[in-house]
């Protein structure tokens, strides 16, 4: 099993159209509600994986109500802890003409001592039965930015390895606890570390960097189109996909976590796992809702993915 921790759950609502045209009417029949919030996307990448899978978050009203039935349409075992407030949601906006898909979002959850301390006791009992943990995405205001700290030492005190996927200081303060793998996208990693990046070059330079800086185990950096980097004690490599036709990027990036923690949990090592992370990180683009894939489809990619050493 593969827990994934999403402290700030959220709801995608995906709206397809054309063009953006600002002040005009936009219709469209082409619409989606699905499962967001970067843990619980992993969660479903998991589920379409054939890995049992528990997602673990801060859920709200009739939001997150709705958004523990569509877990559970899945097959993810949803552990809610219920506060106050409103769960996010997420409007995608996605545009056929440009492919450029643009995030309105609102409301947020409010979570007291007691929540909290909910939160903490019943991830202190599910990582006992778990093989890989997956923290990711934001806090909510409500949370501490050092949220993550608590969490990752009780994984490591339980022997259980650990992903973090997320930015800004809620990262900072996460590595400080040590998990085994950081991952976070190019953009992200520019925010997070105060960094400009020039050229694949000079982020590879940057990466390796900061990686010795902040004494990182493993790091993976993912750059949409053009793959992702990962930094790890068995090398450095360079990862890269055949490049699909969007119909919805949202996802893609939580599919690597995803996909990493399922070929590990196999005892494969990073380049095996990179290919497979490769191959359903560019499937994941190919369906309609946050989180999809087509074994059909990781399949016919996976053949056409190469895992450089850099």
């Amino acid at each position: 099993m593969i827990l994934t921790v999403c402290p700030n759950t959220a709801m995608d609502k995906i709206f397809r159209i054309q063009e953006w045209t600002p002040g005009i009417p936009m219709r469209t029949n082409d619409w989606a509600v699905c499962v967001g919030g970067k843990g619980l996307n992993s969660s479903v990448v998991l589920s379409q994986l054939g890995v049992e899978t528990v997602g673990l978050g801060f859920f709200a009203g009739k939001t997150g109500e709705e958004l523990v039935d569509l877990l559970k349409g899945y097959g993810i075992i949803p552990e809610p802890v219920w506060v106050g407030g409103h769960n996010r949601i997420a409007h995608v906006i996605a545009e056929e003409k440009t492919q450029i898909h643009s995030h309105v979002i609102v409301g947020q959850v409010e979570v007291n001592e007691a929540q909290k301390r909910e939160f903490v006791e019943k991830f202190t009992q599910r990582v006992k039965e778990a093989d890989w943990v997956i923290f990711a995405g934001s806090l909510p205001p409500s949370l501490n930015d050092d949220f993550y700290i608590e969490l990752i030492n009780i994984a490591k005190a339980a022997g259980k390895p650990t992903m973090i996927d997320s930015q800004k200081q809620y990262m900072l303060e996460a590595i400080k606890a040590k998990p085994n793998v950081v991952k976070l996208n190019h953009e992200e990693f520019e925010w997070t570390f105060d960094r400009k990046v020039k050229d694949l070059a000079d982020l590879i330079r940057q990466a390796r960097e900061v990686r010795a800086e902040k004494d990182l185990e493993s790091f993976v950096i993912t750059m949409a189109k053009d793959g992702m980097l990962a930094f790890t004690p068995e090398g450095d490599f360079l990862t890269k996909a055949p490049l699909q036709k969007a119909v919805n990027a949202a996802g893609a990036g939580d599919s690597v976590s995803s996909t990493l923690a399922w070929r590990f949990s196999l005892g494969e090592g990073w380049e095996a796992a990179l290919k497979w992370a490769g191959a359903v990180s560019a499937a994941t683009v190919l369906t309609e809702r946050t989180g999809d894939v087509v074994m059909s489809d990781v399949d016919r990619i996976y053949k056409d993915v190469t895992v450089t050493k850099i």
